[in-house]
């Protein structure tokens, strides 16, 4: 007499449920990078999706249990499904660990933020309002959050920070370069995170031939939390403009010092 096995009906769902959530997960974050959803909508998918992934865990767990007491078929189905959901299911943890380890704050500055105005897009600008840090708890969090001052010129001075904003990829949206007579240069640039949020980054060089302030800003557009993106790239980009910095002047000892004026050549035929 032959002895029929039957294969999981758990099994069979785990792994059905797996094979959807990676899906889920992949296209709502393309449709948002691309803007073919909002952000809003780009919300409600993702929580769609993490519970689909966590569902699919859910039942994965079950049907290897069952399996473990049945002798049943379909461990591979089982086992496909938690992998398939907890793939899913890594960019929410780590978001979460982010979210746990990181203050809930969506602009952080160097200096007062209305030297540094943003450049909106349409649709930006019913965002919510900015959540903000206090002076000690921005301290506490990004201690390199700070305003630079460098003993180099302002024109030099922000060709160091355009070349590292185009380095960085970042789109530009705005450029007041500083001329003759100017004592002021701003760069504003948009930037995309991997799940598609836009992000906005304003740097602000002040000064004169032998000095220079820079200030940065970076905010998030039509987000609730940043998982500390935000005061993460002030602190790396300030950084090695420190390094870039310290390098041009160890290679170029009168980089900060101002050009002398050329004398005047005597008109031709004069004494």
């Amino acid at each position: 007499m032959r002895i029929l096995i039957r294969t999981s009906r758990w099994a069979i769902w785990a792994r059905r449920l797996g094979s959807v959530s990676i899906p889920l997960v992949v296209i709502s974050v393309l449709l948002h990078r691309f803007r073919l959803i909002t952000s809003d909508l780009f919300l409600v998918a993702a929580v769609a999706a993490g519970l689909v992934a966590l569902l699919a865990v859910a039942t994965a767990l079950i049907a290897l249990a069952r399996l473990w007491q049945t002798g049943d078929r379909g461990w591979g189905l089982a086992l496909a499904g938690l992998l398939f959901g907890v793939l899913s299911l890594s960019p929410y943890a780590w978001y979460g660990g982010l979210a746990l380890t990181n203050p809930v704050v969506t602009d952080i500055a160097t200096t007062d933020r209305g030297l540094m105005p943003l450049v909106f897009e349409p649709g930006t600008q019913a965002m919510p309002p900015p959540r903000m840090l206090s002076a000690a708890e921005l301290a506490s969090t990004f201690p390199n959050v700070e305003t630079r001052t460098y003993p180099l010129g302002l024109v030099p001075t922000f060709g160091l920070i355009r070349a590292m904003v185009d380095d960085q990829g970042w789109d530009i949206r705005l450029l007041r370069e500083p001329g003759s007579g100017s004592e002021l240069g701003q760069l504003n640039a948009q930037i995309m995170t991997l799940p598609g949020w836009r992000e906005e980054v304003v740097i602000r060089v002040t000064g004169s031939l032998t000095m220079s302030v820079v200030d940065m800003r970076s905010a998030s557009l039509n987000a609730l939390h940043d998982f500390g993106s935000n005061g993460s790239r002030i602190e790396d980009f300030l950084a090695a403009l420190d390094d870039a910095v310290t390098t041009l002047l160890r290679d170029n000892p009168n980089a900060n010092q101002p050009l002398e004026a050329e004398p005047e050549e005597a008109p031709v035929g004069t004494e």
